[in-house]
């Protein structure tokens, strides 16, 4: 395994994600929507910043960017179709793109619903999908732009990777998740079981997040909607629960 995705706890219950490649010392942060956590995760390990990977142009995934870029001058990835809504793109990408990051390449995955212009990044060398606000542990993200059909879609996409891909999603929703999940499937025996372990974690303090993609397909009820209309009825009962 090449590399590695670190938690990087932001704003209230965001994540950015510390990406290093263990063979070549390169690193990213996905999403820094603070500066201050990202530079206290940096110099704790003695690295510098090579990369900035942004999913959405949300202020909560970008807000810390311009103070990064002063900093230590990283390359900014982003979707070239949504660049007049992100900070200044070094490298404009697409569905497909593959990004070099040290020995590693991150694959773009166009993944619009949450935003339309939202892209997911996948590490096949560490095994990592970094959905940003796409997917979440036991939920998926609200339809602010996009519809059902595409959020759908997009999650689809995911299909393809292995059960054991680690989900490091943006933000910690598990536990509000995990009650609605149970009001979808409350007899999913991995589902219970999930929901006992994140009970744990958040009670000492611990995140729920990655986890892998295997454990989401026994347990996320929009991963596990069978199709478009499932998957409308169980987004717009979790908007309005």
């Amino acid at each position: 395994m090449t590399v590695t995705a670190q938690a990087i706890p932001m704003l209230s219950d965001n994540y950015s994600w510390l990406l290093i490649d263990s063979a070549t010392g390169k690193t990213g942060i996905v999403d820094p929507a603070e500066t201050r956590p990202a530079i206290a995760a940096l110099e704790k390990l003695g690295l510098g910043l090579d990369y900035i990977f942004l999913t959405h142009h949300h202020p909560d995934h970008i807000g810390g960017v311009a103070k990064l870029v002063e900093m230590y001058h990283p390359k900014v990835v982003g979707n070239q179709a949504d660049a007049h809504r992100l900070p200044k793109l070094d490298i404009p990408v697409h569905e497909g793109s593959l990004v070099d990051f040290g020995n590693a390449r991150l694959r773009v995955i166009e993944t619009p619903g949450h935003t339309l212009g939202h892209i997911s990044y996948y590490i096949a060398d560490g095994g990592i999908l970094l959905p940003g606000d796409t997917l979440f542990s036991l939920g998926c993200g609200r339809l602010f732009e996009g519809s059902p059909a595409q959020m759908f879609n997009s999650i689809g996409k995911y299909g393809d990777l292995p059960d054991d891909t680690l989900v490091c999603a943006g933000h910690e929703y598990t536990s509000s998740n995990a009650r609605f999940a149970l009001t979808v499937e409350p007899e999913n025996q991995a589902l219970l079981d999930r929901a006992r372990q994140v009970q744990i974690l958040r009670g000492m303090g611990q995140p729920t997040l990655p986890v892998t993609l295997g454990e989401e397909r026994a347990t996320n009820p929009f991963i596990r909607a069978k199709d478009v209309e499932t998957f409308a009825r169980i987004r717009a009962a979790k908007d309005n629960s």
